[in-house]
């Protein structure tokens, strides 16, 4: 995850207090089953999952993990409030900064320095609260970072594309098992999802090798084209921010040219709301965005 040092280490204690906290929160069983419709009407109990994102880490106002946070600028309070319109709401944000999807993915990061503290399977799935009757999900972020982190250091030997496409299935592992989890935990959750951008075209690789651009498009293009977008056939209502030109605009992103900034958290929001309340239209097929990389 790019950022400073400081920043770094200030969300690292953060998300050991907070798996700390989670630690002491209860598991269960139960076998998976389909969701039902989401009710129209009584409170929405409401279940962030994601890395730095969900907690607003670029925003004027961020959150801590496992904490209320009424007036945090970041994508889950304002999901939040524009919900509570009309309906009451009742949040839990389990984002844990710096964190990937799965364990392998988690172990790949960091044989090659990432650094990573954790992973949504095992330190936020099993805490979702049993009566969630919405969760959201961005996966994928930090992901991709560890996945190029790898390739750079030589992981995909002289295969790079094999090694791609290989870790393209295991995030697609990693997603089902997430999902699965979810459902036997809370069974009647309406689950939304948001895709991957290329990053490719994101402020903070604008610096990068021609090469490693390619790479990181493969990772964050497989991701979402060949895992999340098809997540639609299982009852997941998919947000396109892959194919959607605001998510490279430099004027929604911080300093760091990773994490979004107000503008950025609040074009998530307007996105997630329309899908929590209308539907989301099927992720795109293909698109400009899916191509930025110099050849």
């Amino acid at each position: 995850m790019p950022g400073t040092p400081h920043r770094r280490s200030y969300w690292f204690v953060v998300l050991v207090a907070a798996l700390t906290t989670g630690a002491c929160s209860g598991n269960g069983g139960g076998g998976p089953t389909q969701p039902s419709p989401p009710p129209t009407t009584g409170p929405i109990y409401y279940t962030a999952i994601g890395a730095s994102d969900a907690v607003g880490v670029g925003a004027s106002v961020p959150c801590f993990p496992f904490a209320p946070c009424p007036d945090g600028t970041g994508y889950v309070p304002v999901v939040a409030r524009r919900l509570a319109a009309s309906r009451e709401v009742n949040t839990t944000n389990l984002g844990l900064p710096a964190t990937v999807i799965g364990p392998e993915i988690q172990a790949l990061g960091n044989r090659h320095g990432r650094g990573i503290p954790g992973n949504f399977i095992q330190n936020a799935m099993p805490f979702v609260p049993r009566n969630s009757t919405l969760v959201t999900i961005f996966a994928g972020g930090n992901d991709v970072n560890a996945v190029g982190a790898a390739l750079e250091g030589g992981a995909g030997g002289t295969a790079p594309e094999a090694f791609i496409a290989q870790q393209v299935r295991v995030f697609a592992d990693h997603y089902d098992e997430l999902l699965r989890g979810i459902r036997q935990r809370a069974p009647s959750a309406q689950i939304v999802v948001l895709n991957v951008p290329n990053f490719a075209g994101l402020p903070f690789t604008a610096g990068y090798t021609p090469l490693r651009r390619r790479g990181l498009e493969r990772i964050s293009v497989g991701f979402s084209t060949e895992v999340v977008n098809r997540l639609t056939s299982h009852d997941v209502r998919v947000v396109d921010l892959l194919c959607d030109a605001r998510s490279y605009q430099a004027a929604n992103y911080s300093s760091d040219g990773f994490h979004p900034n107000d503008a950025g958290y609040a074009f998530m929001a307007d996105l997630l709301v329309a899908a929590i309340e209308r539907g989301a239209p099927s992720p795109r097929s293909t698109c400009p965005e899916m191509t930025l990389a110099p050849q």
